[in-house]
């Protein structure tokens, strides 16, 4: 697995770290996982990581985070 300065894989998908660090920061508790995903009921659901990276392009060279904008090019080779 390739190592990146701004992102590593958690094997389901990348992850920002800075952002992660924050989230964990800002998390105090709160109501349990199980309590919380799952079926949605709302129309604007909330996914567990808001830290998850999305490609920035069709090609997938280069990961984004949708969260705080960090980007980071994947070589591929």
């Amino acid at each position: 697995m390739q190592e990146l300065e701004n992102f590593y894989n958690a094997g389901f998908g990348w992850i920002c770290r800075d952002c992660e660090r924050e989230l964990a920061d800002e998390s105090t508790g709160g109501v349990s996982r199980l309590m919380s995903e799952g079926e949605a009921e709302s129309k604007q659901p909330r996914m567990s990581s808001a830290a998850l990276a999305r490609w920035l392009d069709k090609i997938r060279t280069t990961l984004i985070c949708p969260r705080c904008g960090v980007t980071e090019a994947v070589d591929k080779s």
